[in-house]
């Protein structure tokens, strides 16, 4: 069972997750929904293109204007109140690894601590218990935020990968996170270069295997451009054939910024699989 705020996800199930970034130097939308009423407009926009959640972000992830925790949670409390009062039973995750920032929006209505870097205030994970919350584990290799890997080497990426996240997973467990709450994120890109990004998506089905579920973050990434040799506006065809392969091998959330078509692309592969029936099927029978 994987539960994400009042969503269950029955067995097969894929989750789109939208990315919503209330920031102004976002790498992929350069600052189009800082604003409040931006950001709303597009949670509306993306639930109607199949969201089934959507993420919260106040700090971009790449090095950048020091952003403390008082600007963050004034970029994203807000917004998260805002959303929750016009969607009520959306799933919503705040993107932050303060737990001083997790706190606020969870209260704010938050339902999920996506912690991307990997467990660097230990706390995050109590604070998410207290709540009632979720949280995502994610490798980045033991990097500070928003610090890009340099040179960075691994004896296999994958292993480490499995050995850090599950440790993370067990360890939010412990602080009273409910199991079904908790996922497990490879953090392609976090601490790794694109040989090592491309590795864990070939072998993903070993995080899989571990039995947490698997959220994978993809959506134009630099091992998208660098392994295409393709600009930012030009990654979509890339991140869907990761995403493909990815659901494929057993990943279950899929954080986006193109919901429409990575919508398309999931529920194609669940009919592939056999776990939803097509749309229509008129051919050959009318």
């Amino acid at each position: 069972m994987l539960r994400l705020g009042r969503l269950d996800v029955p067995d097969g199930g894929l989750v789109v997750m939208a990315i919503v970034n209330r920031t102004p130097d976002s790498f992929y939308d350069r600052g189009a929904t800082y604003e409040l009423a931006a950001a709303v407009e597009r949670v509306d926009r993306v639930v109607a293109e199949g969201a089934d959640m959507v993420d919260v972000g106040g700090v971009k992830a790449a090095p950048g204007e020091e952003v403390d925790a008082a600007e963050e949670i004034r970029r994203t409390a807000d917004l998260v109140a805002a959303i929750r009062a016009a969607h009520p039973a959306l799933p919503i995750s705040i993107d932050t690894w303060r737990a001083e920032v997790a706190r606020e929006v969870l209260a704010a209505g938050a339902d999920v601590v996506n912690d991307a870097w990997g467990g660097v205030e230990p706390e995050l994970a109590e604070v998410a218990a207290e709540a009632g919350a979720g949280i995502v584990c994610t490798h980045a290799g033991g990097l500070p935020p928003r610090t890009r890997p340099h040179r960075v080497r691994y004896d296999d990426v994958v292993a480490d990968v499995v050995a850090r996240t599950t440790a993370l997973a067990e360890a939010a467990v412990a602080a009273g996170v409910e199991r079904e709450r908790v996922l497990v994120d490879p953090g392609h890109d976090f601490g790794k270069n694109t040989r090592h990004s491309l590795e864990a998506t070939r072998r993903l089905d070993e995080l899989v295997a571990t039995g947490w579920p698997v959220l994978v973050a993809l959506s134009n990434k630099d091992f998208v451009g660098e392994t295409l040799d393709v600009p930012l506006e030009e990654r979509l065809t890339g991140t869907l054939a990761a995403t493909a392969v990815s659901a494929w091998l057993g990943a279950r959330v899929f954080r986006a910024h193109d919901v429409a078509a990575t919508r398309q692309t999931l529920d194609m592969v669940a009919s592939i699989r056999g776990d939803r029936p097509p749309a229509r099927t008129t051919r050959g029978l009318a």
